[in-house]
């Protein structure tokens, strides 16, 4: 985000549901490298790099960090989810509060990788829910949502309709890498 009064045509047309996107850079070259190799070539290690690049970004107010959860047959296949990775980094260098069970995917959801963004936003359609006992740590609260890559914000808007549901005050993505409009929603 570089300035909040910048506002592009499509959001104007059809605002998000979140308040606002910090990404750490582009969805491109050596930025998309990294996410892949973090995500398919399970290099692990290097959530550290990207958090402390991500850190930066982070809202002088802070908030609670909660990662954009998978499903639970996703973690089986990769072993690992790496939105909690890099929201855990960015606790560790923040000192910020973490929560990685409020959100949770209910939903298995195809990968998103090559569907455009209305299939997308259909997909992960009721993928989320903020279990009963959990609401009390989101109500009122700003909510730092945490993920690898934005691409066409369906994601970040299921998430954010259900936290806000749930009684968040402001949900703000974070993440590592933005697709740009021109680019591929391939990720």
């Amino acid at each position: 985000m570089i300035d909040q009064n910048l506002i592009c045509a499509p959001c104007l047309a059809s605002p998000p549901l979140h308040d606002g996107v910090y990404a750490a850079v582009t969805y491109a070259g050596i930025a998309r490298d990294i996410v892949v190799r973090l995500k398919h070539g399970r290099r692990t290690g290097l959530a550290r790099l990207m958090a402390m690049i991500m850190k930066r970004h982070v809202p002088s107010s802070g908030g609670l960090l909660i990662p954009v959860p998978l499903h639970r047959w996703r973690i089986w296949q990769r072993g690992f989810n790496q939105s909690a990775l890099l929201a855990r980094e960015l606790t560790r260098s923040l000192q910020l509060d973490y929560a990685d069970n409020i959100l949770l995917r209910v939903k298995a959801t195809p990968s998103l990788r090559d569907m455009g963004a209305r299939d997308r936003a259909k997909a992960v359609q009721s993928a989320f829910a903020v279990p009963v006992e959990a609401r009390s740590r989101v109500k009122g609260k700003t909510i730092l949502l945490v993920d690898d890559v934005y691409t066409s914000g369906a994601t970040a808007n299921a998430c954010a309709r259900t936290l806000k549901r749930a009684g968040a005050a402001r949900v703000i993505i974070l993440c590592w890498a933005r697709v740009i409009r021109d680019q591929s929603l391939s990720n």
